[in-house]
């Protein structure tokens, strides 16, 4: 079976994590890498191979490619993927997949209509213990969820993450992590409603985004939940963490890759010492065997996720709890 030939838009920290476990992987070939930045790309391009390019439109026009790596800030999504969708070029977009709806609906229609495979970096999803978890809740009731995740400011002043118009926050940019998770385990969320303030981060430069978020949850199954996020640690402590209250009396602690059951030998959850597939691996070999399925997150489903955040943050602009909408 011939490699799959990949382009990348984007050459920092994000893509150089993708790039790297693509360069191991015996059924996929980097062809092309694009960055604004020709000193990142040319980088990039020493390390990983391929033809560097500063104008995806020319990288997909260009090159002989079955797939492209979409690696941006939430600020940069724009309408290239679309265009590499229309073009029958199979899609993976680094979380979050959006900043605002529209452009995401874009993106979900152009991928239904071409039928090409699409992924996001939600790679929480291929953890053995994740899956685990996700079988034992299937058919235990979940009174209440609470997720918090606490840290600081990533990047220096110039960053783009600190900036609210172009990260979204730390609910959208960070905490999109656990919201996945939430929605993967729990089953979907149909409403929120946030509040939030900026008090401890004012003496930092360049700074827009609030430091603490409240977000609460109205799940499909009755459920309810909230979510608390800060970037204040910036001298450390901070942690993440998700406690599923259950049936039972009992509550699920998860972290990153652990969890705990309360109380303890209440129930086992067995998990499987199997190798962990990579999110990459996952995209690769659904391409190949043209399934979809095999990958964990479409980029449908990715923006499901993103949507929580973004109407969160149109809450707290609103004043009042608002209803998520449908992706079809």
């Amino acid at each position: 079976m011939e490699k799959v030939k990949i382009g990348c838009v984007g050459t920092g920290g994000m893509a150089n994590s993708h790039l790297s476990r693509l360069a191991t992987l015996e059924n996929a070939e980097i062809i092309a890498l694009c960055d604004i930045s020709e000193e990142r790309v040319s980088s990039a391009v020493a390390t990983y191979g391929g033809v560097a390019y500063t104008n995806a439109k020319k990288m997909i026009n260009e090159t002989d490619l079955d797939a492209v790596y979409f690696c941006l800030p939430p600020f940069a999504h724009s309408e290239i993927e679309k265009v590499a969708a229309e073009n029958g070029l199979h899609i993976f977009v680094e979380k979050p997949v959006a900043i605002d709806l529209d452009h995401g609906l874009s993106v979900v229609e152009a991928t239904d209509k071409s039928g090409v495979i699409s992924g996001v970096g939600y790679q929480g999803r291929y953890q053995n213990a994740e899956n685990a978890l996700k079988e034992f809740l299937t058919d235990k009731t979940i009174g209440m969820i609470a997720c918090h995740r606490w840290g600081g400011i990533a990047g220096g002043p110039e960053h783009w993450w600190r900036v609210m118009a172009k990260s979204g926050g730390m609910l959208h940019e960070q905490a999109t992590h656990q919201v996945d998770m939430i929605r993967y385990l729990a089953g979907e969320i149909t409403e929120v409603y946030k509040i939030d303030s900026m008090r401890i981060n004012i003496d930092q430069e360049n700074h827009t985004i609030p430091d603490a978020e409240v977000v609460t949850l109205q799940f499909e199954s009755g459920a309810v939940g909230y979510i608390t996020t800060t970037s204040a640690l910036v001298r450390g402590g901070g942690s993440m963490r998700t406690d599923f209250i259950l049936e039972n009396h009992m509550v699920l602690q998860l972290g990153w890759g652990n969890f705990s059951i309360v109380p303890e030998g209440a129930v086992t959850v067995e998990v499987p010492d199997t190798p962990q597939i990579s999110v990459d691996e996952a995209f690769i070999n659904a391409i190949q065997a043209n399934d979809q399925s095999i990958v964990k997150s479409s980029y449908a489903d990715g923006l499901r996720s993103a949507l929580v955040s973004i109407c969160a943050n149109q809450s707290a602009i609103e004043g009042k709890p608002i209803q998520i909408p449908t992706v079809p």
